[in-house]
């Protein structure tokens, strides 16, 4: 029998190949878990509509569980919506796309022993092996685009970019970790393998934020896949 488990989800390319490794590995993905702060209709982690978080969800067909939030709190609603999933649809672990950093995987093990169920962290691995993982996903065939970049570390012109053979070759003559897991750059995955249709992206428009810049598409729909 598989295990039923939920899985923290983003919408870049990090949980979306966690999803593709528990499925290969037999776990069965009964919802996919969104942070949003209250009111503002967007994501915690990458500052996303809600609704291109709901189109994934509907291209992948798996529910998404909306976590409504602040700073204060996250912790306690992300443990009890845990909770209610175990009670509601029989979870036994919740998965995290994390790779290396050590107080991320602290912090989802809590939450989990908080939760009584298993954390399960698919892609966990050292620093060293990121570049790996980055040249995984390139190959993996699933589509990401940036869409957001601090502006410490990477300018505007990374924006948009597509993770693919140019991207993983401009990647390795900077700094950053290849996979951005220190939120260098966060990217939206739009189609792939698991995939039924494809999130058509149109009328990308730049936007300052405090330490950041963003893609913001003004225009996503779902359309048939190019598979």
């Amino acid at each position: 029998m598989k295990k039923r488990i939920a899985l923290s989800w983003s919408g870049g390319k990090d949980c979306c190949i966690a999803l593709d490794t528990l499925i290969q590995k037999g776990y069965e993905i009964v919802s996919l878990i969104t942070t949003v702060p209250k009111e503002l209709g967007r994501t915690f982690g990458h500052g996303e509509r809600t609704e291109m978080i709901k189109l994934q969800g509907e291209a992948l067909s798996i529910p998404v569980y909306f976590i409504e939030c602040s700073y204060e709190n996250y912790t306690d609603q992300f443990v009890k919506a845990v909770q209610t999933l175990k009670n509601q649809d029989m979870i036994t672990g919740i998965a995290f796309g994390d790779l290396y950093l050590d107080e991320h995987r602290e912090w989802g093990e809590k939450v989990a022993i908080s939760a009584e169920v298993e954390a399960i962290y698919p892609l966990w691995t050292k620093k060293e092996a990121s570049l790996q993982l980055l040249e995984n996903f390139v190959d993996s065939g699933y589509e990401a685009v940036v869409v957001r970049v601090r502006e410490d570390v990477l300018d505007e012109s990374w924006l948009g970019r597509i993770i693919d053979e140019s991207f993983l070759h401009d990647a390795k003559k900077t700094a950053i970790c290849p996979m951005g897991e220190s939120g260098e750059y966060h990217t939206f995955v739009y189609d792939g393998p698991l995939f039924s249709k494809r999130i058509q992206l149109d009328q990308g428009e730049l936007i300052q934020l405090e330490t950041t810049k963003k893609l913001e598409f003004k225009s996503y729909r779902l359309v048939a896949s190019g598979k």
